[in-house]
């Protein structure tokens, strides 16, 4: 995995735009554009990445093709997002946080990453899946990288 990396910009990070998960969705399609997304990690999966390609509506290839063609820093994606989402608002952009906040795991997924994690599937443990993906993301990144 020395050629490879554990994207580390959490879900829960918005940039200028305010658009939550923006910012690890270009990360992740950068680093798969250019070889370099670690193993397990999709550039664009089916849950956060899909739900925030939806809720700008913008087309997955049309971001792909624009990040591998460009190589764009993130406030340079920002600017190509600005001009090419269908639904650039404020009301889009609250309802798709609210969504990335409100999202949880399911149980065996949860479980899974607490497991791995060795926390304590009790009340303290985190439910939400922002917060369970960071853990997993440490997790594999100390895997990869410090062990």
């Amino acid at each position: 995995m020395s050629d490879t990396y554990v994207p580390l910009i959490s879900s829960g990070v918005a940039g200028p735009l305010g658009v939550l998960h923006l910012p690890r969705l270009w990360q992740k399609v950068s680093l798969e554009e250019n070889g370099k997304l670690a193993t397990g990690y999709p550039g664009v999966g089916k849950g956060f990445d899909a739900m925030t390609l939806a809720a700008l509506g913008l087309e997955e290839q049309a971001v792909r093709d624009y990040i591998k063609q460009n190589k764009p820093t993130y406030p340079q994606f920002e600017t190509w997002v600005k001009k090419n989402a269908k639904s650039l608002n404020r009301d889009a952009i609250e309802k798709h946080n609210a969504a990335v906040r409100g999202y949880n795991h399911d149980d065996e997924t949860r479980k899974g990453i607490l497991g791995t994690c060795g926390i304590a599937d009790d009340n303290s443990a985190p439910k939400d899946a922002v917060n369970l993906n960071n853990l997993d993301d440490w997790y594999e990144f100390h895997q990869a990288i410090l062990k």
